[in-house]
């Protein structure tokens, strides 16, 4: 099945076309970011009786956002990761914290109607109460511990004290009933926790909306589990996060929405609040709308609920011989704000070296009123077609562009064309953070890519979200965003491309 659709156009104005669905099309989903209270010092190893007092005081603010969701009609409510436990723990210190969460593929079990079944589950049993008095389902993360056979061979995957410490994503049926369980596969310093064997593809089935995928944050960003989901057909994701803000490509909306509009899914995506790791940015999304939140400096340091309505995916029709669907919607595919089309390639403008997101790109500064630029990062090449709706805006802007392996904090290929508002008023200062700007433009973004992964977003002033007029892919893999009557000045307009196949090389 195809991930990024061949092509595709949203416009806003298809959710007026989706609300003439039937009832039955659509569900409650509800999402909470929660500011965890934290162990003051995770890096000492608690007992069982301290550590559950610690995680009781969580899920007590659990319970209270569980009956106000019911309460707004949610049919299922998702929590970020870390929400319970917190995080910073080595891999003795969180001994305390963790259950052995039974294999629900396996066994069938029902935490709150027979919690004597498994010793120290008192964790799993307050989650499937909270699922069943709400009658709601309900997903979580926790701490797992499995136990694992020692094995003398250098290739066991065993650690040397004989059991798994996994970050992992537990799911609930209304009636408590424990439906799924994932293993996060991408680690991102966690030295309590480790990688499972191998990836773990998990989905649950639900009445309202059929199946759900689960994985968890540093996921999003490589192909196992997330892209082998998405293969296969499920189109309702959950994404427990605890994901640190960077700009200007990687904030944690801005790629949340990305990754729903480049894969054509639903993702239901939940963030830790703590204002000094950067943390905050929640969302409901689908390829045709976005509910989220993202708070500010100065925002009280609070929790947020969100609940939307949200239409039901269908999965995608598979071609026989099990090759790749491809979806389309006609609409105006217009390619440029020149008057002729047939223009000749745009003139070559000065370059300059500067870096993004610690890596090097590529840029070519935005100086005229409009204009029809081109910029290169070896083979790779982005065209910005532009026309600023002030012709006196005082900013500095770029067209950016990037092909190589990203090294910092992870190791993974992209191909990026970005337009980012500079720092200052000087081309040194394109690619530092920026929250805020004033310019306004109309653009089609382009970039011939090497690969069909490419996650298109909008961020605008004060982080808003603007949902792109047209997204093309075409056959050449070339994709295409277009966007005019921008409401906020222009922070970032990104195709951010996944190289997965060069991960390892």
């Amino acid at each position: 099945m195809l991930f990024v659709i061949a092509v595709v156009y949203v416009y806003l104005a298809s959710v007026v076309g989706v609300t003439d669905s039937t009832p039955d099309s659509w569900y409650v989903a509800a999402v909470y970011e929660h500011k965890v209270i934290l162990n003051p010092d995770p890096r000492v190893p608690v007992s069982r009786h301290d550590a559950l007092q610690h995680m009781q005081k969580n899920l007590d603010i659990y319970e209270e956002q569980a009956a106000r969701a019911a309460q707004q009609g949610a049919q299922i409510l998702v929590f970020p990761e870390d929400g319970i436990h917190g995080f910073s723990f080595t891999r003795p210190s969180i001994s305390g914290y963790l259950e052995t969460i039974p294999d629900p593929q396996t066994e069938s079990w029902n935490p709150c109607t027979e919690p004597e079944r498994y010793n120290s589950t008192e964790v799993l049993q307050r989650l499937s109460c909270m699922a069943r008095r709400n009658n709601l389902y309900l997903v979580a993360n926790m701490p797992d511990l499995q136990p694992c056979p020692l094995k003398t061979s250098p290739s066991s995957t065993c650690p040397p004290d004989g059991r798994w410490q996994f970050n992992t994503n537990v799911a609930f049926r209304s009636d408590g009933l424990l439906v799924a369980r994932y293993h996060k596969h991408n680690l991102y310093f966690e030295a309590s926790c480790d990688t499972p064997p191998e990836p773990e593809i998990i989905t649950f089935d639900t009445p309202f909306a059929g199946k759900f995928g689960l994985f968890i944050c540093f996921d999003i960003l490589f192909h196992d589990p997330t892209v082998l989901l998405v293969q296969r057909g499920v189109r309702q994701l959950i994404f427990p996060t605890a994901w640190m803000n960077q700009l200007p490509l990687l904030d944690s909306i801005q790629f949340q929405q990305a990754f729903s509009l480049g894969a054509n899914v639903t993702l239901l995506a939940v963030n830790i609040r703590n204002d000094r790791l950067i943390m905050t940015g929640s969302g409901i999304y689908t390829p045709f709308s976005a509910t989220y939140h993202h708070a500010r400096k100065g925002d009280p340091e609070e929790g947020r609920l969100l609940v939307a309505r949200v239409p039901v995916l269908e999965p995608p029709e598979v071609e026989a011989g099990g090759g790749e669907s491809t979806i389309s919607v006609a609409t105006d595919s217009g390619y440029c704000y020149q008057d002729n089309c047939d223009d000749p390639p745009p003139p070559s403008y000065p370059t300059f070296i500067s870096s993004m997101m610690y890596d090097t790109f590529t840029f070519v500064l935005l100086n005229e009123t409009q204009g029809d630029v081109k910029v290169c990062n070896g083979t790779f090449c982005c065209r910005l077609q532009y026309r600023w709706l002030l012709q006196d805006h005082k900013e500095l802007y770029a067209l950016g562009a990037f092909a190589g392996i990203h090294t910092v904090n992870g190791r993974y290929a992209l191909q990026v064309c970005a337009v980012v508002r500079c720092g200052g008023l000087d081309q040194s200062s394109c690619g530092q953070e920026v929250e805020e700007a004033e310019s306004k433009m109309d653009f089609l973004l382009e970039g011939n890519f090497d690969t069909k992964y490419v996650y298109p977003s909008i961020l605008t002033s004060r982080l808003v979200l603007e949902q792109p007029e047209s997204l093309e892919k075409a056959a050449d893999m070339r994709v295409t965003i277009k966007h005019s009557n921008t409401k906020g000045g222009l922070v970032t307009a990104c195709l951010y491309g996944r190289m997965y196949h060069l991960d390892n090389e």
